[in-house]
């Protein structure tokens, strides 16, 4: 590779690493061909970009960007593939299921919205991770619930003021 070619990998790997909050980082070295297919094609479909990458590019990408990586540079050992996501837990539902199957990829580390995991044994906390969606979704419930309690006292007590806050006593206690 020439030094032309590698300042252009670098500088893609840079784009790709401000362009991103959820990046992990996993070994997938030892899959035969059709499980690294099949691992590819898990990845696509939930919307994990996988690519294999040289450990001294990617520090390299790490120092020139702008984000923090902190001890994440210390796991780019061996072989390195870079999986980016937007929903934070996706890589981390990937590997899981797919280790179902195989003892690889393992979890090397991980930046999720510039919090930082390092190591495999962080793959159940990555996986319980909500996404956004997920977590307007819980806020909405919550708001929802006291409405819902008013409602069913509306309902319940026929509707008169009376009735109304005694039901809500009644709840309360």
């Amino acid at each position: 590779m020439t030094r032309e070619e590698k300042s252009s990998v670098i500088e893609q790997l840079t784009a790709q690493l401000a362009d991103n909050a959820n990046i992990y980082l996993a070994d997938i070295s030892g899959l035969d061909a059709s499980a690294t297919s099949n691992l590819r094609r898990a990845c696509f479909k939930a919307g994990v970009k996988l690519n294999v990458v040289k450990n001294t590019l990617l520090a390299k990408a790490m120092e020139n960007s702008e984000k923090n990586f902190g001890e994440l540079s210390t796991v780019l050992k061996g072989n390195t593939s870079l999986m980016i996501a937007e929903t934070g837990n996706a890589p981390a539902k990937v590997i899981k299921e797919f280790r179902k199957k195989s003892d690889k990829p393992i979890l090397k580390g991980a930046f999720i919205e510039e919090a930082i995991y390092i190591g495999d044994n962080q793959l159940d906390a990555l996986v319980d991770i909500k996404s956004r969606e997920e977590l307007i979704g819980d806020i909405i419930a919550l708001l929802q619930s006291p409405a819902k309690n008013v409602i069913s006292a509306l309902k319940s007590s026929g509707g008169t003021i009376a009735g109304i806050v005694k039901t809500l006593s009644e709840r309360e206690g």
